[in-house]
């Protein structure tokens, strides 16, 4: 039987290019630092979630649980929306359009790959080379533990170091030092709501979609049988 090569060779590529945008971001910064970055930690998970899967394709495995497929995507499409939207938006009051304008060479290919490419290329994952109707109400308040979790490690960071320490607080809206604990807080139950209004939006789309796996990605119990291959079912 043939391998699904399309799926699996995609699966790959979107591994690949979270890995070389997390090695970049190593190469050219201080580890420690870099690591404490949802983009990073994020762009990790997509691609051991995404290599893992490119795997199981390639051996014609069953998917990993929509658990851990739902909400990796749903992370990197925050990764994307928040950097888009908010952080290389002039219009936002969070922006760093001036800190992201001086980004050349290794630097922005990085920047390109962890903020556009690995979103870009999940949603299309999602969209093109998996079975829909896998995502419950449920798995989207479970998701919201990744995001909720992250917030807590920014905050207990950013007040045990130093103040004036560079990056002392990750993300401009979650810089307590400059906006205080309040706003901070406030801040964060946006975005939370925002991210659970993400989380549904994601669940609704999946029951409404299109099948658009190509025949060979898909469960042979679910192909159509060969009209002398036996008796009718």
């Amino acid at each position: 039987m043939i391998a699904p090569a399309y799926p699996t060779a995609f699966r790959a590529l979107i591994a690949l290019a979270a890995l070389a945008g997390v090695t970049i971001e190593c190469l050219c910064g201080r580890v420690p630092v870099v690591l404490s970055f949802f983009t990073i930690w994020t762009n990790v998970a997509v691609a051991v979630v995404y290599g893992i899967s490119a795997a199981r394709t390639w051996r014609r495995r069953e998917p990993l649980p929509p658990l851990v497929t739902g909400g990796v995507l749903l992370f990197i499409l925050i990764t994307g929306l928040v950097y888009h939207l908010v952080l290389a938006n002039p219009a936002s009051p969070f922006n760093v359009t001036d800190d992201i304008a001086k980004l050349t060479g290794a630097r922005a290919v990085a920047d390109l790959l962890l903020h556009t490419v690995t979103p870009v290329g999940a949603v299309l994952e999602f969209a093109l080379l998996t079975a829909p109707r896998r995502f419950t109400p449920r798995l989207a308040a479970l998701w919201l533990a990744y995001p909720l979790a992250y917030v807590g490690f920014a905050l207990v960071r950013g007040a045990l170091l130093a103040p004036g320490t560079p990056t002392r607080y990750t993300y401009p809206f979650i810089d307590a030092a400059r906006y205080g604990y309040a706003q901070v807080a406030v801040t964060a139950v946006v975005l939370g709501l925002a991210f659970y209004a993400l989380a549904l939006l994601l669940v609704l789309a999946d029951r409404l979609r299109p099948d658009l796996r190509p025949v060979s990605a898909r469960p042979a119990e679910n192909r159509i049988s060969s009209p002398g291959a036996g008796p009718l079912k």
